[in-house]
C-alpha cells in the first residue's frame, strides 16, 4: 500500500525522511535526516553526515517528507507506540 498523508502513522516510519519541527530539547529542533530505527519511545535519526541521534517521540513534532511534493506534520504522541500497534490507530480527520 502506498503511503499517503492520511496513512502515514499506520505505516512503517524506517527508511522515511523526517525533520524535527519542533521538541521539548531544544537542540533537536531542525535535526533532518531519515529513519534508520524505531522503538515504542525512540526515533533513531541518521543525519546526511552519518550520526545517528536518538529523539524521544511523544515530546517532538515530526515532519515526515513522504514524496517531492508532501510534506506531513506528526505530534509525537500520536506515533508514540511499538510499530506493529500503530496499524490499530483510528483517527477522526479534521479537515
Amino acid at each position: 500500500m502506498k503511503i499517503t498523508p492520511q496513512n502515514l502513522i499506520n505505516h512503517e516510519l524506517i527508511g522515511l525522511k523526517v525533520i524535527v519541527h519542533d521538541h521539548t530539547n531544544p537542540s533537536f529542533k531542525n535535526i533532518n535526516g531519515i529513519v534508520v530505527y524505531e522503538t515504542k519511545n525512540m526515533l533513531h535519526i541518521k543525519n546526511p553526515e552519518g550520526k545517528v541521534y536518538k529523539i524521544s517521540k511523544k515530546d517532538g513534532v515530526f515532519r515526515f517528507i513522504i514524496s517531492d511534493d508532501c510534506i506531513v506534520e506528526v505530534d509525537g504522541k500520536i506515533i508514540n507506540k511499538r510499530p506493529e500497534d500503530r496499524i490499530k490507530i483510528h483517527l477522526r480527520r479534521r479537515w
